[in-house]
């Protein structure tokens, strides 16, 4: 639930965008640690994004942040798929 009372309508967005950062965070060859320095934020707060089993929602200035540290843009971290679609 959203502080707002609002049922969480882009669960599965959010859990595939936090595969989809560590996923890219690994190929990299980057720790959780080291990408969490260069994007500004804290390593056990990058672990909940990309934590499979829990929804982190998270501002797109991390989002940015994120993109930045990985020297990517943004965008490319929402287009990009990593489980299958119905």
């Amino acid at each position: 639930m959203l502080a707002t009372g609002k049922k969480f309508e882009n669960r599965d967005r959010m859990l595939e965008l936090g595969l989809v950062i560590g996923t890219m965070r690994r190929s990299q060859g980057m720790s959780q640690e080291q990408l969490a320095e260069r994007a500004g934020i804290s390593r056990s707060f990058l672990s909940m994004i990309e934590a499979p089993n829990m929804v982190t929602s998270f501002s797109v200035e991390v989002l940015f942040n994120i993109a930045d540290a990985l020297n990517i843009r943004p965008g490319d971290l929402l287009n990009t798929t990593l489980l299958e679609t119905k």
